[in-house]
Parts: C-alpha cells; sequence; structure tokens
C-alpha cells in the first residue's frame, strides 16, 4: 500500500483485529480515544483492515487470517478530547460530561461519505489536516453496521458505544489499526506480541505498560506502532497472514511471543519452529529484529519444562539470527528460586513493566543511533 510510505503511527495505543461481532441489524454509533504521542498540525489517515489479526482464546469463534464479511460505514468524524480522567474507571465516566470532545471534520473514504466494507479489505481514510498537542486524544466517532465486524474486546483503549440509549463503555466497535500522521521520522518501530505488549497489565488509558516506556525512550524522530494482541501467538505470527504484513512496514521490530502457545498446548519444539520463521522472515525482509524470552506466568511440570526449553533456544541459539536478544525473566519472576512465577503479575502491573522497558532500553540502546532533528 502507497499508505505506508507516506503515514505513520502517532499513538502506541494497540487495536488489532481480535475478534468479530454483529451489529443484529442495527446501525451503532461508537467512540474511540487514541492518546497522541507527538503534537503538531499534520495530515491523519487512519488504517482499517477487515481480516482477523491473531487467534482469541480458544480459536472456536475467531482465529489468524478469518475474513470477515461486508460491512457499512454510515458516517464518520474525528474530533480532539484535552483529557480523560485518570481517576475513575474507564465505564464510571459520562460522555459529554467527564470526556469533552471538540468535533474537528468529517471523515471520508475515496471522496464519500459513506464505506461499504469488502471481505478482507485493507481501507484508509482520506487525508485531514488536524493539529493536537502531545498526549490529547484523537477520538473517532463512527456510525456502522453489519453481520461480521472485526473489533477488539480486550482492548485498554476508551471505547463508547451508543446502541440508542446513549454512550456506554462498550468494545462493540471496528478500531482502526493505526493512527496514521505524515509527520517526518527516521525510523519505524513495531513492537509484535501479544496481551503484555498490547498493554493488558497497567490500568487501561495508563499508557504504563513496557512499550509505551520504550516509544517516550526512542524519541519524536521515530515513530512507533504497538502490534500487540490479546491472546496471540507465535504461531499466528509465523502464518505470516494480514497481522504479518502490517509488522513488515516497519524498519524495527521487538518480538515476544510463547505464552499463549504454551498455554494453548503447543510444545517447545512448535513454538521454537514458528520464533523462527517469524525471526527469519523478518530478517530476510531486512528488518532489525529484537526478541524477548517468554516471561513468567506461573508455569508447572511440562510446560515449565517447555518454557525453560524454549528460553533457552532463544538465548543460545535464535540469538545468533536476531539483531538482539532479552531475557526479561530475571526482572519479572517472583524469586531466583521460582523464576517460573512472575513477581509482577502474569500481566506485569506498572511497576513491573516500567522496570522492564528501563532494563530493556539499556540493553538494546546501541542499536538506537541519535536521529538528528
Amino acid at each position: 500500500m502507497d499508505y505506508f510510505k507516506k503515514f505513520s503511527s502517532n499513538t502506541i495505543g494497540g487495536s488489532g483485529n481480535q475478534s468479530h461481532f454483529s451489529t443484529e441489524g442495527r446501525s451503532l454509533c461508537g467512540r474511540v480515544f487514541y492518546r497522541i504521542e507527538v503534537g503538531g498540525k499534520y495530515n491523519y489517515s487512519l488504517l482499517f483492515s477487515n481480516v482477523i489479526d491473531s487467534t482469541y482464546y480458544t480459536g472456536e469463534h475467531s482465529h489468524k487470517d478469518l475474513i470477515c464479511r461486508p460491512w457499512h460505514i454510515r458516517a464518520a468524524r474525528v474530533g480532539l478530547c484535552r483529557n480523560i480522567p485518570a481517576d475513575r474507571e474507564l465505564g464510571k465516566l459520562e460522555m459529554d460530561k467527564d470526556i469533552r470532545i471538540d468535533w474537528l471534520a468529517e471523515l471520508t473514504f475515496d471522496g464519500a461519505r459513506e464505506k461499504r466494507v469488502a471481505p478482507g479489505e485493507f481501507f484508509t481514510s482520506d487525508p485531514v489536516e488536524l493539529c493536537f498537542a502531545r498526549l490529547e486524544y484523537l477520538c473517532l466517532e463512527m456510525e456502522y453496521e453489519g453481520e461480521m465486524l472485526p473489533f477488539h474486546p480486550e482492548c485498554r483503549l476508551p471505547v463508547y458505544v451508543d446502541g440508542g440509549e446513549g454512550f456506554r463503555y462498550d468494545m462493540r466497535m471496528p478500531l482502526p489499526g493505526m493512527v496514521g500522521c505524515d509527520r517526518p521520522v527516521g525510523e519505524r518501530v513495531g513492537f509484535f506480541g501479544d496481551s503484555v505488549t498490547q498493554g493488558i497489565g497497567p490500568a487501561c488509558n495508563s499508557y504504563l505498560h513496557w512499550n509505551a516506556h520504550i516509544s517516550r525512550m526512542l524519541g519524536e524522530r521515530r515513530a512507533c506502532w504497538n502490534l500487540g494482541i490479546g491472546f496471540a501467538r507465535g504461531n499466528d505470527a509465523a502464518a505470516r497472514g494480514a497481522w504479518f504484513y502490517k509488522v513488515m512496514q516497519n524498519d524495527t521490530v521487538f518480538v515476544c511471543f510463547g505464552v499463549n502457545d504454551l498455554y494453548q498446548g503447543q510444545t517447545a519444539a512448535e513454538i521454537k519452529r514458528d520464533l523462527g520463521i517469524v525471526v527469519r522472515e523478518l530478517k530476510k525482509a531486512g528488518k532489525r529484529v529484537i526478541v524477548q524470552t517468554l516471561p513468567p506466568f506461573d508455569y508447572k511440570d511440562q510446560m515449565k519444562a517447555d518454557w525453560i526449553e524454549v528460553n533457552r533456544y532463544i538465548m543460545e541459539e535464535l540469538s545468533a539470527e536476531a539483531d538482539a536478544v532479552f531475557d526479561d525473566v530475571p526482572l519479572l519472576r517472583k524469586s531466583e528460586e521460582e523464576p517460573e512465577r512472575p513477581g509482577y503479575g502474569g500481566h506485569p502491573n506498572a511497576e513491573g513493566c516500567k522496570k522492564w522497558a528501563e532494563a530493556l532500553m539499556k540493553s538494546v540502546l546501541p542499536l538506537f543511533p541519535h536521529i538528528p532533528e
């Protein structure tokens, strides 16, 4: 897509396609809020995909590379929200009282107000010039309907849907996979992983997950794109489908997979195979690749043995093929005696994510030379 030649991400919130839903014959109106990382006046264009990126839970309802059916965007517009209160849960905030929006522009698609989305389609909104200060929010409001629409049931972003009785905190909205901005950047960095990469662990909308810290440490001349998705597996990534296509638009990719593969019955040999495919395909395409070990997650018996073997493989064998590897286990484990048990929760909390990011960045800093303004 020519889109990627001009636009790169300007938020570190994750919103890939995790599952699908139906509006049950109704038209719904949804609002989603993305925090902007770099302020200024730029052209924005939102990227959408009508393909499920990864396998959700067991895969019975939704799985990697599932093509969603046609659906309809009736209208869309974008607005500016200066702040979303952090002292209350998102579900307890009231639209237009606690969350105030200054509407900026109608969105169009190929010049039209409405958009008929085709099965498996990648599409973008037409560029529109917008001005945000750093840490303000871009609000997308969209009216939509259909029988099989992609969405993200574990989304950590503020998402509100009006089905006729006012806006309520609700995940049933198709989300853009990237908030594209045409600001000049020197490098594109992608974070490819599961729930801990997406941001589950710290509070919703806190932007305190490990790669949000990394994004800030890398500076404004690098555009960071959060491609983490809850329940995702290395096996999903190795399929090299629509999700992998998005990952391939980056120059540098952080890879962190394997926990969900273990919990869904994959063997150490299968996980090693899939991680090897991911790294080799990225390297073949000229990407810089940084691989992390599988974090602690209360593994037992054979699962613990497989976890140890996969992490040995990453540190001793895959390290020869990647540009760098980072062992997160010493930072995140409960103790040296129980390395398989998490010290900051299976999904590391804000404290754990901060320590993780600081140690990781110190380890890989030589790979990121200064980019002049």
